[in-house]
């Protein structure tokens, strides 16, 4: 059984929240948690997004699929093969699909047209991982050369089936809660880096030597970090904490050096130190892969998405450093939001680009300038039509702002403190514990939430503690 948990809004005083009038107000420091609704002009937003980037796959006609379409030209105007997606745009897709769920009623068919579609567009290496481009060719949607994954894109799938599972259930046709589960384990198998514990670049990396340039690079628009305790949550893998763990120290020791919360869109290990830093020009795309560019621009919705729902301090350490930054750069003029910046701040543009501009309003949900909220959010609905990148990031972006963002939770029927998963709270339990912070060989929690007696997603030495006082008092 499952359970929609709508997003949590850990609110500082001063805190500017959307209310159903679409008014701001000023509130009392409070964790708050409540059923919120969308509002009309998100709304609208996604009868915009829908009709102009939502396609139907003409080509098959057994079933329904559907895709993201995000080229400049169709096969038909061009005149020739064209590509159309690729699954960092049909990962996007189904977020939005499950997210819309209670207001569009074509949502579901949508979804499992998407479903289908990824389905028929698998990596030739991670089974249940999707391919990360496909091409229209005038007779089928075929995928482009070397069918390999992109990490981004399978995390999104992993987690849109299990918004899916929350909202339909999988006593249907499609088992979204399996199907999600195999994703995950995929991405654990083929897309992580198990010497270092970070995210890799995608599957075409699984199996490459130590020595390799891309073994240990990593691209900083992965760290979809509220995604990792969920992931978790939903297999029993306590090695997703891991990753979460040390995926937030790479990012505190950029914010901290830096002291701008600017992250590069590429970060690779230095062989000499062994310190993750930014990435070389052209390592893997352009000049830019060492600054923050069309990659990185995303880490302002993808990092504070993690304190807005589950209150992580780091989260929020980035959220507060980036928003000082970006209001002092722009003299609180979000127009003046550039496409691009260096670690220390200069810009490399000199334009002006919806798709970093949308991700600085969740880092400003996370903050206390009220203005600085309401200018970006009044900015991003009256940006005008954009392309594919801008405004599918701005439509997620909105859905968060709206306090919309489903996480999937599981029915907690766990003794707390029963680590071993044995029906009972004892001294083995702490011993296991203890244990398994220590990195013993072999040891692993049959059942790591119950250890969670923080209830911060996080197993350290002060849930130890906490299991010893349970103890004695029991």
């Amino acid at each position: 059984m499952q359970l929609i948990k709508k997003i949590t809004v850990f609110i500082t005083a001063c805190t500017s929240m959307i209310t159903l009038s679409g008014m701001y107000e000023s509130v009392t420091p409070v964790a708050l948690e409540a059923e919120s609704v969308l509002g009309k002009e998100t709304i609208n937003f996604y009868d915009y997004w829908k009709e102009k980037y939502l396609v139907q796959n003409p080509y098959v006609t057994d079933e329904t699929q559907y895709y993201v379409f995000y080229g400049d030209q169709t096969y038909s105007e061009a005149g020739y093969e064209v590509e159309v997606t690729v699954s960092e745009a049909h990962g996007y897709g189904m977020l939005i699909a499950a997210s819309m769920s209670d207001y569009d009623n074509e949502a579901k068919e949508i979804f499992d047209g998407m479903y289908r579609y990824y389905q028929s567009h698998l990596s030739e290496i991670g089974p249940n991982l999707m391919a990360w481009q496909q091409k229209d060719n005038g007779k089928a949607i075929v995928n482009s050369s070397g069918a390999d994954s992109a990490t981004d894109g399978d995390m999104d799938i992993a987690y849109a089936l299990l918004m899916a599972d929350s909202v339909w259930g999988s006593d249907g046709e499609i088992n979204y809660k399996q199907s999600a589960v195999d994703v995950i384990n995929d991405i654990m198998t083929y897309e992580v880096n198990k010497t270092d514990w970070v995210l890799q670049l995608g599957d075409w990396v699984y199996g490459s030597s130590e020595n390799d340039t891309y073994y240990s690079a990593t691209r900083s628009s992965d760290f979809i970090m509220q995604y990792m305790p969920v992931f978790a949550e939903a297999t029993g893998d306590e090695r997703w904490l891991k990753l979460y763990e040390n995926t937030y120290n790479i990012i505190n020791k950029i914010v901290d050096k830096y002291g701008t919360g600017i992250l590069p869109d590429f970060i690779i290990k230095d062989s000499a130190t062994g310190e993750f830093i930014p990435a070389p020009a052209n390592l893997l795309e352009s000049e830019n892969d060492g600054n923050y560019y069309y990659n990185a621009c995303r880490t302002p919705w993808r990092i504070s998405m993690d304190y807005l729902i589950n209150g992580n301090e780091d989260a929020l350490n980035f959220a507060n450093t980036l928003n000082k930054f970006i209001i002092n750069k722009t003299s609180s003029d979000p127009w003046n939001i550039m496409a691009g910046y260096t670690l220390e701040g200069t810009a490399v543009s000199d334009w002006n680009d919806l798709c970093f501009d949308a991700p600085f309003l969740v880092s400003a949900a996370c903050g206390e300038n009220s203005n600085w909220h309401h200018s970006l959010r009044d900015m991003i609905l009256n940006y005008g039509e954009d392309v594919y990148f801008g405004d599918t990031i701005a439509m997620l972006c909105l859905i968060v702002d709206d306090g919309c963002w489903i996480v999937p939770e599981s029915v907690n029927m766990s003794i707390p403190g029963d680590v071993n998963a044995d029906g009972t709270f004892n001294i083995s339990d702490v011993v296991m514990m203890q244990k398994w912070l220590l990195a013993v060989p072999d040891v692993k929690l049959e059942d790591w939430k119950s250890g969670d007696l923080c209830d911060d997603n996080i197993l350290n030495v002060v849930d130890l503690c906490l299991m010893k006082s349970k103890l004695i008092e029991k």
